[in-house]
């Protein structure tokens, strides 16, 4: 596809905007499934407390969902254009919609994934037997359904702060500080790795306040660590491998720490 090719070459540049817009409708619906399971989450909750609500039910839920695809359609478009300048792959994707086979760039990511998945689902235990009251839930019940987990976590998020947001750092320190030369060095794709890493982080705060009522230390702390720590191993999946990788890794560790929380 043209976007790898000189924005110099007129002829080449041409026919990189249709290719363009392919990819990003591909990663855009690959991650709206997950802003549905989200919606339809909600959808026990507000009905609770619907008379509470500022607006009737339905108007609320297309909203919530509203607004989380947008911010989706945002993050697929900043990875889109910058992602190529900055040396970052969705490689299977980029593939497919190219009509090219996507198996061979998909298992070269599996591994890597998986070793991913497995290391993020002992994490995942480690926290379970570690969290603060405040965050374990009273009720089985109330717990995030597995298919929010699955969908929205293993899939959206890394859409939103991987190919998103962390493209987006890498791109603005690659222009700040070489200057827009050459590839962006291993310091600077470190720095964009965590810095993710901690906005992913910060992210899951207000999730964690709704939980606990009150963000205590314990449980800033707790949220803050816990996520950043998978988030540098999904960020340097992302840069090393392609976004599959952190995506396998992501959905896998979800699906194999579910049975043990």
């Amino acid at each position: 596809m043209a976007v790898d090719k000189p924005a110099g070459a007129d002829t080449a540049h041409a026919p990189a905007q249709p290719g363009k817009w392919r990819l990003g409708g591909a990663l855009w619906l690959l991650g709206m499934p997950g802003v549905v399971a989200v919606v339809w989450a909600l959808l026990p909750t507000l009905k609770v407390n619907e008379a509470l609500l500022p607006l009737p039910l339905e108007a609320v839920l297309l909203l919530s969902g509203l607004q989380t695809a947008v911010l989706l359609a945002l993050a697929v478009a900043l990875g889109v254009w910058l992602a190529p300048r900055v040396g970052l792959r969705a490689p299977a994707v980029f593939s497919w919609v190219a009509g090219q086979p996507a198996g061979p760039a998909l298992r070269a990511q599996l591994v890597p994934g998986l070793w991913g998945g497995v290391a993020g689902a002992a994490w995942l235990w480690l926290l379970s037997r570690l969290a603060p009251a405040a965050l374990q839930p009273s009720d089985p019940a109330n717990a995030m359904p597995l298919a929010v987990k699955l969908l929205y976590g293993g899939i959206t998020e890394e859409l939103l702060m991987r190919w998103g947001v962390m493209t987006l750092l890498l791109w603005l320190g690659w222009r700040l500080l070489q200057r827009g030369q050459g590839r962006p060095g291993k310091g600077l794709v470190a720095l964009a790795v965590l810095l993710s890493a901690l906005l992913f982080a910060v992210g899951h705060l207000p999730a964690a306040q709704a939980m606990a009522g009150v963000l205590t230390m314990p449980v800033v702390a707790f949220v803050l660590v816990g996520n950043t720590v998978f988030g540098l191993v999904a960020g340097g999946l992302f840069a090393r491998h392609g976004l599959e990788a952190a995506i396998i890794a992501h959905v896998l560790a979800h699906l194999l720490a579910s049975p043990l929380l």
